[in-house]
């Protein structure tokens, strides 16, 4: 397995990242070790989650994902071989998005007791906290990697603006600097990362580990019309991707692309985004181990120029102008 840097970190990870936000509610416990230990087996070394996951689902309060993901290191009896992620500043209910300092020295408190680690590798502001000064939230974590709770910190669903001034606040104050980005990535979201927010990335040498990297499963090739998502965890986003003028032809040149390389969709859709220039690698979830074998294959995928021409063209939504360099 060919390892890429993550940025500044230090790290060196695998060309998929496994997400952790299904351990709990579409994946339970067990399933969730299988899928685990699948992961590992293959090569692969880097697992995201988040305090908040998945408190969207009844009876849940958040949590559960990094509860499933510590159990699982405390029955393996190590977590050397694997890096851990996990984010925090979600409403866990305030009621409003919160990375002040009290809010994260006490919520990495509960992270760590809930992974079972003492350390953990990659610590992520998950949104943006507008009403909080930015050097207050570096600050904190600045006394987090004084005490050894955090390695790296990162940050998620920052758009370029916001992310600039926290690099030359970090920069301007001595703090410490965000070295990873989390935005949205795959065939159907690139907007949000082209342009101006990959070049600042690439400028400042971030890692950028793209999430929803298979569109919450539109890029599967399981859902083929709207009426497919109906009922399934995921359906109400499937639905709305449907309804962009570029879904048909990104799903024909998927299914194109897949056939060439006797692969499936989400093996391309996936082998797309590791070869996006300033992607390390995207984010994928798994219900199953062979769901997870499935995605795993995306790595040992290479696609030649011409599957890339023709899947950043049926991507381009027609009203849109390219970004530079797609």
């Amino acid at each position: 397995m060919q390892l890429r840097p993550l940025g500044r970190t230090g790290f060196r990870i695998a060309p998929l990242v496994l997400g952790g936000n299904v351990f709990g509610w579409t994946c339970d416990r067990e399933t969730s070790f299988r899928v685990l230990d699948a992961f590992v087996a293959r090569g692969f070394n880097l697992i995201d989650t988040a305090d908040v996951y998945s408190r969207w689902v009844p009876g849940h309060s958040g949590g559960e994902s990094e509860t499933i993901l510590g159990e699982w290191i405390r029955r393996r009896g190590r977590h050397d071989d694997v890096l851990i992620a996990t984010k925090v500043g979600s409403d866990l209910g305030l009621g409003h998005v919160c990375l002040r300092r009290e809010h994260l020295l006490a919520a990495v408190e509960d992270s760590l007791r809930r992974l079972g680690v003492d350390c953990i590798d990659l610590y992520q502001s998950h949104w943006v906290d507008k009403d909080t000064p930015v050097e207050e939230t570096l600050a904190a974590f600045q006394t987090l990697i004084g005490q050894g709770k955090v390695r790296a910190i990162g940050a998620s669903n920052h758009r370029a603006p916001r992310l600039r001034a926290a690099l030359d606040a970090a920069r301007a104050h001595g703090l410490p600097a965000y070295q990873t980005l989390q935005p949205p990535c795959n065939l159907m979201q690139r907007a949000e990362f082209e342009g101006e927010l990959a070049a600042l990335c690439q400028q400042e040498n971030l890692g950028v580990i793209g999430y929803y990297g298979l569109a919450s499963g539109f890029l599967t090739g399981k859902y083929r019309t709207a009426t497919d998502a109906r009922g399934r965890a995921r359906g109400d986003a499937v639905q709305k991707l449907f309804a962009l003028p570029q879904a048909g032809a990104v799903l024909a040149a998927l299914d194109a692309v897949a056939n060439r390389h006797a692969a499936t969709p989400a093996q391309v859709a996936l082998a797309w985004v590791m070869a996006r220039p300033g992607i390390t690698a995207p984010i994928a979830s798994a219900t199953s181990v062979a769901q997870l074998e499935e995605l795993a294959g995306a790595a040992a995928l290479t696609l030649d120029p011409d599957d890339l021409a023709a899947l950043d063209a049926a991507s381009t939504p027609p009203s849109a102008t390219p970004a530079p360099g797609a």
